[in-house]
């Protein structure tokens, strides 16, 4: 994971590449960490210290600790086995886009190790300004300080977003799969199906709308979680013999003022309804998350299963993708499909029907910053 040590020629199927980064969102490693990591990531909100105490006790109940930047690091070397098991082997290089090791301070080691070409693999699956978008500002931030500090500009893609590829689809069908064997092994025969409650991060609903290439229909976030939702319940209900499996999508995390409409139903709320209906057993499908960070630690583990606890549910929580082998090695196919398409080659590969594959090559007007202007690598605007 340094970024000192001087470039090598990557294989040919990597060419024109020559470093490989994993960049994510980034967490706090300790209790001092917490504060300044909080207004890093609300920086320019006006969200003053007061509130980001308030939101700073979630950590505190990890000692500080977000378990984010381990399980990247657990990735990175999953990765790095993978491509050495191809015959690729070659280093993973770690940024953050909120914590050290910042993506401006990896890119500037990167340029001043000799490395010109860079293909970046972010750790957010799906199609929104705040899980693309962003990340490809905070590439460009990171590029013009670089150039800044070393006189280089380095060339930087990224893979496409991943939420309907197969490694990602097939690791989250294992997940559910084990997480309903779970729950029927403990109940009484004959007992109906639990309910199945796909959760991920909601967004305000204008960043939904928008989200997406700017020509086409909006919603692509939603869009790309039902059709994931959609595939996962059906091919987990034939496996286990479910007929009756339904699943649904919730929400959680949310963080924006009252008066600012965000995607609904909150998971609590959901947990509240299913109830009221005479639910009694619960699966928790995080498929918004590619690993066990601190809104599945927190929000699903801590809050909701204190929901749940109250309601008299019993919870059952299905994993992420973390390090599966099905998952890895999606990620690395990604990586040599767009080094493919760096050189001139192939085409995406097939996702789910009914949702287009997002490229990755944004298009004009993609999942737009409402806010402001910003630059953005890794698109055609």
């Amino acid at each position: 994971m340094s970024t000192s040590a001087a470039p090598s020629t990557l294989p040919a199927d990597l060419s024109p590449y020559d470093a490989l980064v994993l960049l994510s969102f980034g967490g706090p490693e300790g209790p001092d960490d917490v504060l300044p990591f909080l207004r890093r990531v609300t920086a320019g909100k006006g969200i003053p210290d007061e509130r980001l105490a308030e939101v700073g006790q979630h950590y505190a109940l990890f000692g500080g600790v977000s378990p984010i930047n381990a399980q990247n690091r657990a990735l990175i070397a999953a990765l790095e086995a993978e491509l050495a098991d191809r015959g690729f082997p070659v280093t993973v290089h770690f940024a953050n886009r909120n914590f050290e090791p910042l993506v401006a301070d990896t890119l500037t080691g990167l340029a001043e190790a000799g490395h010109r070409r860079v293909l970046v693999l972010t750790t957010s699956a799906y199609s929104s300004y705040s899980s693309c978008r962003q990340y490809r500002e905070n590439l460009a931030d990171a590029v013009a300080a670089a150039e800044d500090a070393t006189g280089v500009l380095l060339e930087v893609d990224k893979i496409r977003p991943y939420a309907l590829h197969p490694g990602f689809v097939d690791a989250n069908v294992a997940a559910v799969q084990a997480a309903l064997e779970d729950v029927r092994s403990a109940d009484d025969a004959g007992a109906p199906a639990p309910a199945l409650l796909f959760v991920t991060h909601s967004i305000p609903t204008a960043m939904d709308e928008t989200s997406g290439p700017g020509d086409g229909e909006g919603r692509l976030y939603t869009r790309q979680h039902l059709a994931l939702a959609e595939a996962v319940t059906e091919r987990v209900a034939a496996a286990l013999d479910l007929p009756d499996l339904q699943g649904e999508l919730v929400f959680c995390s949310r963080s924006g003022p009252p008066q600012q409409p965000w995607l609904e139903p909150d998971v609590n709320d959901r947990l509240e309804e299913l109830a009221d209906e005479g639910v009694e057993s619960v699966v928790l499908a995080p498929i918004g998350f590619i690993s066990d960070h601190m809104e599945v630690v927190y929000d699903l583990d801590t809050e909701a299963q204190a929901t749940a606890e109250r309601l008299g549910l019993r919870v059952v929580r299905a994993g992420t993708a973390g390090t599966e082998a099905a998952f890895v090695r999606g990620l690395v196919d990604l990586v040599l499909e767009r080094a493919a398409q760096a050189r001139g080659g192939t085409p995406a590969t097939p996702g789910l029907a009914g949702v287009e594959a997002a490229p990755a090559v944004c298009a004009p007007g993609c999942c737009p910053n409402l806010r402001t202007d910003r630059p953005a690598l890794c698109g055609s605007d």
